[in-house]
């Protein structure tokens, strides 16, 4: 049996479906209106950040309570995740690039280039789905996923 705090899983992916929601409805904007908006792109990045630093966080707490592997970045949570059967190796991959960009978001904002986050709210927001989906089968835990997690792309 894993172990992990309900409470903390609980209030950390109703934070998640929160940011998901949000970018969500920010990749429904056209490109063009979405780029010309400096609030928007902000507010995109914001949710980005927060939403990649909750899958961090869900991670760091399941390896603290089981003694899994210490990670050496925040990337490689997502590895040691896939090594203990939680994430699906592929997919794991695609998470640590996914913690590469929010390391680019909060430490080098200035070169990541808006149409870039545009791509991420057309293409990738079913990542954090695919990421409560597999955690929630790892735990056997049901009320992960009871809320849809609104993620159209």
């Amino acid at each position: 049996m894993r172990l992990f705090d309900q409470e903390k899983m609980v209030q950390l992916t109703s934070e998640l479906r929160k940011s998901v929601q949000r970018l969500s409805a920010l990749s429904k904007l056209c490109e063009e209106e979405f780029t010309a908006d400096p609030d928007k792109i902000g507010s995109a990045k914001y949710h980005l950040i927060v939403a990649i630093e909750i899958c961090i966080d869900i991670c760091t707490h399941l390896i603290s309570r089981n003694g899994y592997r210490v990670p050496e970045d925040y990337g490689d949570t997502f590895m040691v995740m896939s090594e203990v059967g939680a994430l699906d190796p592929s997919f794991s991959e695609e998470l640590k690039k996914m913690a590469k960009f929010r390391n680019r978001l909060v430490h080098l904002y200035w070169q990541v280039d808006d149409k870039q986050v545009y791509d991420i709210l057309q293409n990738r927001l079913s990542d954090f789905k695919g990421f409560l989906d597999s955690i929630a089968s790892f735990l056997g835990w049901q009320g992960l996923v009871s809320a849809p997690l609104t993620a159209d792309r």
